[in-house]
């Protein structure tokens, strides 16, 4: 990625790769609810109402193939089954696992907060296009997006904003062990990696119920 140089974005320890074999957590391990639900300081990412009896977390990266793959796979039927029907609320929590996803969260978290969840559309589905030169093709995104180029430089070079994302996936990683990604919490329970849409319905289903 030659077009990131520390003049545009600051990573700090966010290469480290984290991306290993997605696979369902057989620990089935949990973590505090409530914790786990307080927002991070830049605010949270959701969609769903906050009193919802099944919330799902999502630690994930822009740029990683099985964040897409769950995104494309699992999440589009989630959203319309689920979240749109107000059972279901859902929080992404951003884990970059390289430049690019950093740079593409930073762009995310730039833009109007409404334009959140389409740019990680954005991100996902056209992920082979721009990952390969994402300076330029982030910022085709981003000014699709409403940004101008101007804006778009300042925003990778904006320490607050990749702060604020690398101390969520701090967070993450060392309070509530998130390691491969895509990382999925329901109501605190793991469910790592890759899964399916009828695996995530099985866990879901009887907590409605509940």
């Amino acid at each position: 990625m030659n077009h990131f140089s520390r003049r545009h974005i600051l990573l700090g320890t966010a290469a480290v790769a984290l991306a290993s074999t997605a696979h369902a957590d057989d620990t089935a391990s949990k973590v505090d609810l409530t914790d786990l639900l307080t927002a991070p300081e830049e605010g949270e990412m959701d969609m769903g109402p906050a009193d919802a009896k099944v919330t799902i977390v999502e630690y994930g990266s822009a740029s990683c193939p099985h964040c897409a793959a769950f995104y494309k796979d699992v999440f589009t039927k989630l959203k319309p089954d689920y979240i749109d029907t107000n059972k279901v609320r859902f929080i992404f929590r951003e884990f970059p696992h390289n430049d690019q996803g950093l740079a593409a969260f930073m762009v995310a978290r730039c833009a109007p907060k409404e334009k959140y969840f389409p740019l990680l559309d954005v991100f996902f589905t056209t992920q082979q296009t721009w990952v390969p030169d994402a300076f330029n093709g982030l910022k085709n995104i981003a000014q699709q997006a409403g940004m101008s180029a101007a804006d778009y430089d300042a925003c990778l070079k904006n320490e607050k904003v990749a702060k604020a994302i690398l101390d969520v996936r701090e967070k993450g990683s060392k309070k509530y062990g998130v390691s491969g990604i895509p990382y999925i919490f329901v109501n605190g329970k793991t469910v790592q990696g890759e899964t399916t849409y009828d695996s995530i319905k099985a866990i879901i289903d009887p907590l409605l119920k509940a």
